[in-house]
């Protein structure tokens, strides 16, 4: 029974929040009880789930909020927090909507039993996307406690004001707890609902400290790898040799044969799993499922069939990959505009494979009893893996239920997905409630890796140094690996998938005439999925650097030069604001190189962009705008940043502190990935299985970083979990060349390659060049 809130109709039945959640869900619970922020990291019920799991629909009020009769309110989104903090943002966001204090609000997080189908947590979305709804049906919720409120108070709505939770009017008062006692309203999402002004805002604004840290610090249960559940065994899984592999490798149909006797001898052996060619071995303590790991004897077919992924061999590898083009912009006589131009530059750009690297490797803990199965996961995909785990089990999608907790960092899809699975099958064969973490090296080895990228550009110049056309083509080998148990079991044929992710941020910000961009579309290589900055990074990289050598050819400043073709204000803005905080020297890259004979050579770069994200042509993030200061030892090749300016535009900030975290992070972990990493291979699978296969930046090689985020609290909040890396590889690039003569246009920036680039190509000449274009297309 409910009330319904149109004819003031008072029921008296109280509902749990499991049933009501069951009959659809409510706006407001009044037996919900919100409990205190930390709450939802204390340990799990011990018994099994009794019901099913379906997922809460994502255009009703009370999927989003339900506020308990003490005044607590619990708030739910299907997007994760990777610690990026936005657990903490997404509840200011709620708090001011609401009106009540930001102690009052718990955020559920990614429990596809609890929060919508909002998508994977990634492209920078959930404050900038993913928030609306659950802002929206926060306010909404308010304006139903002002009517319940005028109501009981006996005053009109317009006399009422809220403020922490309570309704205030004509010196009375009543609180949410108490509006909402007997209260059952279930409404649909008004998207059109009024959210508050920036000038009503408490908490958004503010740098709240993170909810998540104490219980961090403090050691208490955050993390998956430390839940422990009653009765709980440990299992390890035993991979083919194809480490990394996409489908080209035979998976499905590697297995030889399975010695399990040779693991006969150990103690705690419980079983030898063994299913088309998912292999495991379970055991009562987890240093024994390790070692009969180890032991267990298992052949595979033979296979050596990757291309070469050297960093020599990429190119051509990239370059000899079938493609199929995707028109993204295409101007008519854009080709013949360049090709009729007073000088074409044409480059062509190459990114590796790069690993998440995250530093623990993923753990799940999965049982599956009475027809429904339940998975500890550290995923930032918890409803598509809720799907997988379903079709790998049998079962319907509603009997699985996947609880989101706190994993190893990534940037993307790391192995949290493929150790989910291998838990939850393992959990249904052996009827045990088991826990599974992947070794250091299979975290290296099978991580869905960032993929490589081969991005080609050919643009025109006339005799003024102006572009007259823009020639873009960017391929980007696929990033859609099938999550590993369903592949090695057969559950899913073992096939290329080909997703359409090349084309973020491939058409350029700037203003030029006569574009023709092209995405081609490409089966995947090695094993691949999501990471930060996705295909924009590298596509930037190939838009800064050839604008770069464009100004380079105008004998132009290369900000002025970019000035030309940058129209949007905002961008237009945070460009002149770096050029304050930088301090920088009008004048041609190249124009002050160091003597012949001084080993350390000194350059300055400049790259901006505006990360584009999701289905193209999809939304615009935060813009971001780095000026960094190198120096290059011509002795030793090797790259040091020194400072790094950086001003980013992300509208309003709902937590300061959170988004200035954020651009930090991707500083760092960018400047690791353009001057250090890439990920060995060999024709089997990747190499690189250890720390010292694959060196991250150090904390003595960390940069000064100068950080100015420009304040506008009067515009949308947009995603900023991303766009601070974007245009860091070409500001590398750039600053190379500044402080050398020499251009670099394949990444990391690794002093061998660096040596051998000054070695062998002619360096720029560094007299001013004339009004016209000057140098060779390329160096």
């Amino acid at each position: 029974m409910k009330n319904d809130i149109n004819n003031n109709l008072r029921l008296p039945i109280q509902l749990t929040r499991r049933q009501l959640l069951k009959a659809g869900g409510l706006v407001m619970v009044a037996s919900a009880t919100a409990t205190h922020l930390f709450a939802q990291n204390t340990a799990p019920a011990a018994a099994p789930a009794a019901k099913a799991f379906p997922v809460p629909a994502d255009n009703r009020v009370n999927t989003f909020i339900a506020i308990g009769t003490d005044g607590q309110v619990t708030a739910f989104c299907g997007h994760v927090d990777l610690g990026t903090g936005v657990r903490t943002a997404l509840a200011q966001m709620v708090a001011d909507e609401l009106d009540v204090t930001f102690e009052q609000v718990t955020m559920v997080l990614g429990h596809t039993f609890k929060t919508p189908d909002q998508g994977p947590t990634i492209a920078s979305a959930t404050i900038q996307v993913t928030a609306k709804p659950l802002r929206q049906a926060a306010a909404q919720v308010r304006e139903q406690l002002v009517a319940l409120a005028a109501q009981k108070l006996g005053v009109p709505a317009t006399a009422i004001t809220t403020r922490d939770g309570v309704a205030h009017a004509g010196g009375k008062q009543t609180g949410y707890g108490e509006l909402v006692q007997g209260q059952n309203l279930e409404l649909p999402l008004n998207t059109e609902t009024v959210l508050r002004k920036p000038s009503e805002y408490k908490q958004m604004g503010k740098s709240v400290a993170r909810v998540d840290i104490p219980n961090k610090v403090l050691g208490a249960l955050t993390y998956v790898h430390d839940l422990r559940l009653p009765g709980m065994v440990h299992a390890r899984v035993v991979r083919p040799p194809y480490a990394g592999a996409d489908a080209a490798a035979p998976f499905g149909s590697a297995l030889v044969s399975v010695d399990k006797d040779s693991v006969k001898h150990l103690p705690g052996i419980l079983s030898v799993v063994v299913q088309g060619d998912f292999v495991a071995v379970v055991a009562e303590r987890e240093e024994q499922a390790i070692a009969a790991m180890r032991q267990l004897k298992v052949q595979w077919k033979e296979w050596a069939g990757l291309p070469d992924l050297s960093l020599a061999g990429l190119h051509k590898t990239l370059t000899d990959l079938p493609k199929k083009d995707r028109d993204l912009v295409v101007e008519d006589g854009a080709l013949d505009a360049i090709k009729d131009s007073a000088k074409v530059i044409e480059a062509e750009y190459v990114w590796p494979y790069h690993m998440h690297a995250s530093i623990g490797p993923s753990c799940a803990v999965a049982r599956v009893a009475d027809g429904k199965a339940e998975v500890w996961s550290g995923t930032q995909n918890p409803h598509d893996m809720r799907k997988d785990v379903a079709k790998l089990l049998d079962m319907d999608v509603d009997a699985v239920n996947i609880l989101r907790m706190e994993a190893s960092g990534c940037y993307g899809r790391n192995g949290a997905d493929d150790v989910s699975a291998d838990a939850a099958l393992l959990a249904k064969i052996t009827g045990k409630t088991v826990r599974v973490q992947l070794m250091r090296e299979q975290e290296h080895a099978w991580e869905p890796k960032g993929t490589a990228q081969l991005i080609r550009v050919r643009g025109g110049l006339d005799a003024q140094g102006h572009v007259t056309g823009y020639d873009f083509k960017t391929c980007y080998p696929s990033n859609g690996a099938t999550v590993l148990a369903l592949l090695l079991t057969g559950k899913v044929e073992n096939k290329a998938v080909v997703q359409e992710m090349g084309d973020r941020t491939a058409v350029p910000q700037y203003e030029y005439p006569k574009r023709h961009i092209i995405s081609q579309d490409a089966a995947p290589i090695a094993r691949a999925s999501w990471m930060r900055g996705v295909s924009a990074l590298p596509n930037v990289f190939a838009h800064e650097c050839w604008i770069d050598e464009c100004a380079y050819a105008a004998g132009a400043d290369p900000i002025e030069y970019r000035l030309r073709y940058l129209k949007d204000p905002r961008a237009v803005a945070l460009v002149e604001a770096v050029k304050k905080q930088s301090n920088w020297q009008a004048g041609r890259a190249f124009r002050s190189p160091a003597p012949a004979g001084e080993r350390l050579a000194k350059g300055r770069g400049f790259a901006y962009a505006r990360y584009f994200h999701s289905k193209f042509p999809g939304y615009g993030a935060a813009w971001c705008v780095w000026v960094i200061d190198v120096v290059v030892d011509r002795q030793t090749g090797k790259v040091s940043a020194e400072k790094v300016f950086v001003a980013q535009d992300t509208g309003a900030m709902v937590n300061p502190a959170g988004v200035r975290h954020q651009a930090h992070g991707n500083i760092v972990q960018s400047t690791s990935r353009v001057l250090k990493e890439f990920v060995t291979f060999d024709k089997q699978g990747v190499t690189a299985l250890e720390w010292g296969g694959y060196p991250i930046l150090r904390f003595p090689e960390l940069p000064e970083i100068d950080l100015q985020l420009v304040e506008r609290p009067e515009e949308a909040p947009m995603g900023a979990g991303e766009s601070a890396s974007v245009p860091s590889a070409a500001a590398f690039s750039n600053a190379i060349f500044d402080a050398t003569g020499v251009r670099l246009r394949e990444v990391p920036f690794i002093p061998s390659r660096v040596l051998a680039a000054l070695k062998s190509a002619p360096a720029a000449s560094s007299a001013p060049a004339a009004n016209a274009a000057a140098p060779a297309a390329s160096q």
